[in-house]
């Protein structure tokens, strides 16, 4: 009960959710965007494991923007729902893209587990500090 209190700081814990993964994504992302066409076809090979063939430089580099903007959106708040769509749609392909390689659910397990964070966030949203406040 002497933790009850924290319960008042609901926007406080979204903005440090928030700034944590928008920080990491954009530190995660940025190496993935600025590798150019070469790497973003090596990313978007990922595709294959949810049938799709055809461009994978297009997917890859969705997937890099996915990360690098999205953690943007994240830490500041904005498009924010979009953002965390697009963002658990990625971890959906990653773990696909995990599973179906055999490497099991642990190796899975972190796309997974941000998935649903990003899923979570979408039906919560921003917050009040946050430029989409509710």
């Amino acid at each position: 009960m002497a933790w009850r209190f924290l319960g008042k700081y609901g926007d406080l814990a979204l903005l440090l959710v928030r700034l944590g993964l928008g920080a990491m994504f954009l530190y995660r992302g940025w190496p993935k965007l600025a590798g150019g066409p070469e790497y973003w076809e090596k990313l978007g090979q990922a595709m294959r494991y949810a049938g799709v063939s055809a461009v994978p430089t297009v997917w890859g580099l969705a997937a890099a923007l996915s990360e690098f903007v999205g953690g943007f959106c994240l830490v500041l708040g904005v498009l924010f729902r979009p953002a965390c769509l697009l963002l658990a749609i990625t971890m959906g392909v990653a773990a696909n893209m995990h599973l179906g390689k055999g490497e099991g659910i642990l190796a899975a397990s972190h796309a997974l587990e941000l998935g649903v964070v990003f899923l979570g966030l979408l039906f919560l949203g921003p917050g009040r500090y946050s430029v989409d406040r509710d």
